[in-house]
Formats: structure tokens, sequence, C-alpha cells
């Protein structure tokens, strides 16, 4: 889906309304309500005019609780990286944040569930359809570089991160902000050093452009 990743493209108008309906479908969602642990509660911000998006898994209990996208410990990382404060990442008009499902799986062995199929199948291309002043794209976790860069299926995540972080491009992947994966982070002290400011400089860009 490497051409569905999406970047600016003011040559088509921004239809607001559409979105919106868009989302309306996604908030009345049950098609995964048989295999969800609880009651279905898709979360997502998103809107016609978002200048950065940020793909993640899906949504764990804390935030299936409280309704707010990376309400928790990761969404802390998450905004470090990015360099923003609550206030300005909760607004949909600078960041859309979608994973990929929109609601909470349930807790595995060692960890969250992955995210059902199905809600991207669904839902995903019609919502990024929508996204045409996109200018950086975040890609976190496995389950979203899949989706999104195909192309790196069978490529160690260290590779990935290394190789898109390095690009003057406007998608970086980066593993999952979860302190899963805080072994990962203390092994590579590089991403703190030479990735993370590169994010912060491309999210600058995009929120001023």
């Amino acid at each position: 889906m490497i051409d569905e990743i999406p970047v600016s493209n003011r040559a088509r108008p921004i239809e607001p309304r559409k979105i919106l309906t868009i989302v309306e479908d996604v908030k009345r969602c049950t098609l995964c309500a048989n295999e969800l642990p609880l009651n279905p509660n898709p979360i997502l911000q998103v809107s016609a005019t978002s200048r950065v998006l940020i793909v993640g898994q899906a949504p764990g209990i804390r935030v299936h609780e409280t309704g707010l996208p990376f309400n928790d410990p990761s969404g802390d990382r998450l905004r470090h990286w990015l360099g923003v404060t609550r206030e300005v990442f909760y607004d949909p008009k600078k960041f859309a944040l979608l994973p990929m499902a929109f609601c909470y799986p349930g807790a595995g062995r060692s960890g969250d569930l992955p995210p059902p199929a199905r809600c991207a199948d669904t839902w995903r291309k019609r919502l990024l359809h929508e996204l045409t002043d996109i200018r950086f794209t975040l890609l976190c976790g496995r389950y979203a570089i899949n989706w999104h860069r195909p192309d790196t299926v069978g490529q160690l995540l260290t590779t990935i991160v290394k190789e898109s972080g390095s690009r003057d491009t406007q998608v970086i992947a980066t593993p999952h902000p979860s302190g899963r994966n805080n072994g990962w982070f203390a092994k590579n002290p590089w991403f703190d050093e030479d990735i993370v400011p590169r994010i912060r400089r491309r999210v600058r860009v995009a929120l001023v452009s």
C-alpha cells in the first residue's frame, strides 16, 4: 500500500463533510462485535485538514476507557518524539490519529492482541483518500509498517527504521512507542540521538507549511 500513504494533494478539493460522514459510519461500526472482549468503541482523530498522520496499532484498555487516542504512557513517549504538547497533539486540524484498528482487541499472552484486519480492510482506504493535506506520516510499529510499506515485509525492524529515518522523505517508520519496546530503545540509542530530531524537524515543517 505504499502508494496509499497520504501526501499533500491540494489539486483535489478538501471535503470536510465527506470525511465527517465516514467517521460517523466508523463510530457506528459493529463488524467485530462478536470477536471483541468489550463493546465496540471505535477511537480515532481525523480532520480533512490534518497535516501529520500518526499510524498506530489499536487502542489499549486505557484508551478504550477514556476514548482518547494515545492517552497512555506510549502516547507520552510519542509526543516526546514529535516535540508537541497534548494540546497540539489533540488538535485534529494538525494531527490525524488513525490506528490499524479502531477498537480495543483484547489482551494476549505478551500484550494486546493484533488489530483485526477487517477494520483496515473496511475503513482505511476510504479515510486515507480524504486526507489531501497530509505533509508527514509516522508509522508506529510492525502492523502499521507492513500495511503501508509492504515492500519492507521480512526486513528487520532496525533496518527499516534506519532506512526510513535517513532519507529526505515524508514517511518515517518507528517501533511502537509502547513500554514493551523499552529493550529495543535501550539497545538502539541512535534512535533518540538521530531519528527523533529528524521526526521533530519534519513535524515542525508540516505544521507551518
